[in-house]
C-alpha cells in the first residue's frame, strides 16, 4: 500500500510539473471593471468596490477596461491611489477599438501595475485646464503641469527614458500617441485585441506590488465581469451636461407651477428633486456659474409676459436669455466637447419652456380672475322664485335653496310664484326686486 500511494503522489507531481507554471492557477479568476465616459466620483466608488470584491475573492488580477476623455484631477488622484494601494494586480486596458485614455485617463493607465491597449486606441493629451474648462493662468498652469509631470515620471519609472519623455510631453505639449507608438516607447506593456488575448500575453509576467514581486497566473483564468450598480450608473448619468440641463429646466418649471397654483404638492416635490439632482451634476461638471443669472432672468421675463402681455416681446427676450444662459453655463470657452450641452437641445427646450410657462401661468391667472361661484356673494344677479308674497318680506327660492328675502327700496310688491332678481345680500337675508317677465 505504501508503494502504491508513493507512486500516485509521484505521478501527480510529474503531471503538475508538465502542466506549466500557469495551469496550477487555472481555476483562479480575473475580475473585469469597465470605466466608460468622463471620470466622476461615481466611477471612483465603482473602482474601489470592484477592487475590494476582487480582494475578498482572491482574484488573480483585476482588468480595468478604460475608455475616457478625462476628468477632474481630484477624481484622477483618488483612482490612482486606489490602484497603487490594491493588493490585487491591476491591469489597465484601453479598449475596445476606438477607445481613448485622454487627459487624466493617461495617468490612470500609467498607474496600473501593467498597462495595455487595444490596437486602434490612443492615449495622451493630458494638459490641465481650469475647473470651468478655461485656460489656467501662467503661474498656476506652470505649477499644475510640474505636479502632473512629477506624477507621470514617478508612475513611468522603470519603463525607460523614452516612456518618461512621452508621458511628460503628453502633459507639457498635450501630445497623444497610438497604441503602437506607446508600445514602442515602453509606455505600455501589451497590445491585445481582447481580454482573453491580454490574459494570455501577461501570463507569467512579474509585477511590482507593495509586498514585493508578484507573478501573474492568468492563462485560462475565469473572467468575472463586475457591472456598476444602478446607483453608480445613475450618479454617473447625472454628470451628462444634457441631463443636468434638462433637470434644471424641469425643476424650475415645476417650482413655478407650484407657486402659480399653490395647494398641491406633486409639482413642488418634483421641482425640488430635479433641482437637487441638477445641483449634484453642476458640482461635478466644469460650469460657468454666471450662466445662472441669465437663466433666472429668462424665467422672470416669461412670468412678466403673462402678467403684463407685450405681444411676445418679453417672451422673445426671455427665450434669448434662456439660450445664452444655458450656453454660458455649460459651453464656456475651453470646456471639452464631451462636457458641452447640445445647442439644438437648448433651443428646443427654450421654445418649449416659453410656451409651457405661458400656457400654465395663463390658466392660473385666469382662474384667479374668474368670478366667485360659491357662497352668498355668488347669488347676486341670480334669478329666483318667490315662494310667498313679498310686501316687503317673505321667502324666495334661489339656486335650489330657500332664503329669507325682502324687497329692495322702491321695488314693487311681488306675488307668490313670480320671478325675482337678487340685488344684494344682507347677512343671511337676500334683497330682491321684481325680475323682468315676472311670471314663473
Amino acid at each position: 500500500m505504501r508503494g502504491v500511494l508513493g507512486g500516485l503522489v509521484l505521478a501527480g507531481a510529474m503531471l503538475a510539473s508538465l502542466a506549466g507554471p500557469g495551469s496550477a492557477q487555472a481555476t483562479g479568476s480575473v475580475w473585469v471593471l469597465t470605466v466608460r465616459g468622463p471620470l466622476t466620483p461615481a466611477l471612483a466608488e465603482y473602482l474601489d468596490r470592484g477592487l475590494e470584491s476582487a480582494r475578498r475573492n482572491a482574484a488573480q488580477a483585476v482588468v480595468l477596461q478604460l475608455d475616457t476623455p478625462g476628468g477632474s484631477i481630484d477624481v484622477m488622484n483618488r483612482m490612482v491611489q486606489s490602484i497603487r494601494a490594491s493588493e490585487i494586480p491591476v491591469i489597465v486596458y484601453v479598449a475596445p477599438d476606438g477607445a481613448i485614455a485622454g487627459s487624466a485617463g493617461t495617468v490612470i493607465v500609467l498607474a496600473g501595475h501593467l498597462a495595455a491597449m487595444a490596437p486602434q486606441t490612443a492615449l495622451g493629451a493630458a494638459s490641465p485646464v481650469g475647473s470651468q474648462g478655461e485656460d489656467l493662468g501662467q503661474t498656476l498652469e506652470a505649477k499644475v503641469k510640474e505636479i502632473l509631470k512629477a506624477t507621470v515620471r514617478t508612475l513611468a519609472e522603470g519603463r525607460g527614458q523614452a516612456a518618461i519623455d512621452l508621458a511628460e510631453a503628453s502633459v507639457e505639449e498635450a501630445r497623444a500617441a497610438t497604441s503602437r507608438e506607446a508600445l514602442e516607447a515602453g509606455l505600455i506593456d501589451v497590445v491585445a485585441s481582447d481580454i482573453p488575448s491580454l490574459l494570455d500575453q501577461v501570463d507569467g509576467r512579474s509585477v511590482r506590488m507593495g509586498g514585493g514581486e508578484h507573478i501573474l497566473h492568468t492563462r485560462g483564468a475565469a473572467i468575472v465581469g463586475t457591472p456598476q450598480t444602478w446607483i453608480e450608473q445613475f450618479l454617473h448619468t447625472l454628470t451628462n451636461p444634457n441631463i443636468v440641463f434638462l433637470l434644471l429646466t424641469l425643476g424650475v418649471q415645476a417650482i413655478l407651477i407650484e407657486l402659480s397654483s399653490p395647494g398641491g404638492w406633486v409639482s413642488g416635490f418634483v421641482g425640488v428633486v430635479c433641482l437637487a439632482l441638477g445641483a449634484y451634476g453642476l458640482g461635478i461638471l466644469p460650469v460657468n456659474w454666471f450662466g445662472l443669472v441669465f437663466l433666472a432672468t429668462a424665467f422672470i421675463l416669461f412670468i412678466l409676459e403673462v402678467k403684463a402681455p407685450t405681444h411676445g416681446a418679453l417672451s422673445a427676450a426671455g427665450l434669448a436669455a434662456f439660450v445664452v444662459g444655458a450656453l454660458v453655463l455649460f459651453n464656456s470657452p475651453g470646456v471639452p466637447d464631451f462636457q458641452r450641452v447640445s445647442v439644438p437641445l437648448v433651443i428646443a427646450v427654450g421654445l418649449a419652456t416659453a410656451g409651457l410657462l405661458f400656457i400654465v401661468i395663463g390658466f392660473a391667472i385666469r382662474a384667479q380672475r374668474r368670478p366667485v361661484t360659491v357662497g352668498g356673494i355668488a347669488l347676486v344677479g341670480r334669478t329666483g322664485e318667490a315662494r310667498t308674497a313679498l310686501s316687503p318680506s317673505g321667502m324666495v327660492q334661489v339656486a335650489g335653496e330657500l332664503w329669507s328675502a325682502e324687497l329692495a327700496p322702491e321695488a314693487a310688491p311681488v306675488a307668490a310664484g313670480e320671478l325675482v332678481e337678487v340685488v344684494a345680500m344682507d347677512g343671511l337675508r337676500l334683497r330682491v326686486r321684481p325680475a323682468p317677465g315676472r311670471s314663473a
